[in-house]
This record gives structure tokens, sequence and C-alpha cells, in this order.
């Protein structure tokens, strides 16, 4: 199978990116400094991810409103034009299909981009309809406390898009969306800049002091933030509610995909929760690594790795609903115990 490349591809291969497979993309894991440099580099400074991979369909005209009120959990009309909204796309059963951001366009009633993960583009897109604009632009999210600061040197329209807010924002006479989201628990923006345009925009910003990060510390940022990633901590079988996401759902909305299950699911209480786990060490719990409660094997690890901010492991996993904060666990990783507790997230 061929992979799709980016069109900051030539940026990653002079940079020295170790590049690999991801959702059908060829993409930056990380550069030559490593994961861990990386990660802590976007807690104290700025770094920026070339995040093209995912998915972007427009929906557009008079009934793009409407259509996605009755495809996804969250209410539209809580937000306007100007702003992005978190939400969830469900199957029948209540499963989550996806889980998106929305950016309903300045200015405009009629124009929302819907951004699904990398391999999910196309079912969302037979969904909701719309057209998938992906290969016309290039995204990079630039995440951190300076994220602002430094964009503002070379970018300065789009370092004043505030959190959540989407604004439409020229850079040497291209048209950029721009929106203050990101994937990291830190301050940001994500940019949708032409295919073309995208390239010189990557230089100016590195110039600017902005280091490149790759996928790998996009992972371990967004596991101490305790943001789900689709096919793991949500996906076929998993809920909104079982997740802890019930606050995207809308309940008071009359329609959208799912809506029964989700109701019946709400009604009768979940079955399981996800939970925060701090493990002691360096060594990582991993997904698919079964968690035991006074030796019984009573859940599942959904994401596990090593917290570069906090010197442990940590994961995520599936447990009753009755199990507390502190409550000691065992995680089987290969045959080996690893003691944890559940804690609170986000952990960072």
């Amino acid at each position: 199978m061929t992979l799709k490349q980016s069109p900051l591809a030539s940026r990653h291969l002079e940079s020295g990116a170790n590049l690999v497979d991801f959702g059908g993309w060829e993409m930056p894991l990380a550069y030559p400094g490593g994961t861990i440099e990386e990660h802590l580099t976007c807690r104290d400074a700025a770094v920026m991810f070339d995040v093209s991979h995912l998915g972007t369909v427009r929906v557009e005209g008079e009934v793009a409103f409407d259509r996605l009120q009755r495809s996804l959990t969250n209410d539209l009309g809580k937000i306007a034009p100007g702003r992005a909204q978190y939400t969830h796309l469900l199957d029948a059963d209540a499963s989550v299909l996806d889980d998106i951001i929305v950016w309903w366009h300045p200015g405009d009633h009629h124009v929302f981009d819907v951004m699904p993960n990398a391999s999910n583009t196309d079912d969302v897109r037979a969904a909701i309809g719309g057209t998938d604009t992906t290969s016309t632009r290039a995204v990079i999210a630039v995440q951190g406390p300076e994220a602002r600061s430094k964009v503002a040197v070379v970018f300065p329209e789009a370092a004043e898009v505030e959190r959540f807010r989407v604004s439409e924002c020229s850079w040497n006479g291209a048209v950029c969306t721009v929106a203050g989201t990101g994937y990291t628990g830190e301050k940001g923006l994500e940019i949708a800049v032409p295919a073309e345009v995208a390239p010189p925009l990557w230089t100016a910003l590195v110039d600017s002091g902005i280091a490149p990060a790759g996928l790998g510390a996009r992972d371990t940022l967004r596991l101490e933030a305790g943001l789900p990633l689709h096919g793991h901590e949500l996906g076929p079988g998993i809920t909104s509610l079982q997740a802890g996401l019930g606050w995207v759902v809308a309940w008071d909305k009359p329609e959208f995909t799912g809506r029964a299950a989700a109701v019946a699911e709400r009604d009768a209480g979940v079955g399981r929760r996800l939970v925060g786990i701090a493990t002691e060490g360096r060594r990582p719990a991993r997904a698919g690594c079964a968690i035991r409660l006074d030796g019984v094997d009573e859940g599942v690890v959904t994401s596990g790795n090593f917290a570069p901010s906090l010197g442990h492991g940590i994961a995520l996993g599936f447990l009753p609903p009755g199990v507390e904060a502190d409550t000691p666990v065992v995680i089987d990783v290969r045959g080996k115990e690893l003691p944890g507790r559940v804690v609170p997230t986000p952990f960072v």
C-alpha cells in the first residue's frame, strides 16, 4: 500500500525525522532529539506538530447546520460562527464512531469544517455528507505556553485567535483557517494552511524558535492530559458515558444518531468507566493489559506510557463504576505485576 504524504513531507525528511505509517499516512514519529525532549519542550515552551493526516470534511449550505445537528451529539446551537466545538458521532448502539472537532467558519452561518480522526474520514463523510478537503491543506498544531508569542513573530494575526475560536487569517497572501484548539493539554493553535504554502510557513515557524515534534510526543502529551484516543478510549463498544464524556451529549436534542441507545445507557447506568492509573517506576503498562483488583481481573488498560512530566508510568483503563480514587490495582504486563493506584485525571 502506498502511504499518503503530508504537504510537509520534504521538511520532515530534511530534519531527519523518523517516519512511520500512521493511519495510512507517512508521518513523523520523532525528530533526532527524541520524544521525551519534544514532550518537555511543549510543556515548557512551544513545539509544532504536522497533523495533516487528520481529516477535514467541509459541510456547507443552508442545510449544513441541521444536518450536523441531526448527526452529532453536541449542540451547535450553544456556539456561533467563529467558534469550535468538541463532539461525537455515534453508531446506532451509542458506540463512538469518531470524536470530532467542528470548526464553524466566522461570518458565515453555513460553512463548517468537520475534523475527524485520520482513518475515520471516509466513514464520517458517509454519515454527514460534505466534501473531503483533506488533500488541499496542511494542518500545523503549535502547542505550549509560549505558542502564541512565538507564532506572533511570523503570523501575528493567527496568534490573536483565542481558545476554541476560529478565524480566517492571511499569511503571505494565503488564506488560512486558524483555531484555538489542540490535543496536548497546553495552550495553542491549529493552522489549516493551503498545501502549497505549508512548507514555507513551517520553515518560518521553525526560524521563530518553535521546535518540530512528532506523533510520539503528541501521544504522551495527550495521555498526561487525560485526553481520549479513538481506537483506545473510544471506538466500537465504547460509549461517551463509559469514557466519562457525557458532557458532549446534548440530551435535550430530540434527534441525533445513536440517541435511543445513549439514553437507555444513561438511564440504566454504565457497567464500566474510564479511570486514570499511576504506576510505580518507569515501566509502562500497555493497551490490552488486564487490571486486577484484589487478585481478580476487573478491567483492561486502554493506553499506557511513561509520563515525562511526572517521571513514572501512567495509564487509562476501564474498571467497574464503583472503584474510587486511591484504590490500589495491579496491572499484568506480559505476566509481570505492575503495581499502581487509581488517580484523578488529568494527570498533568
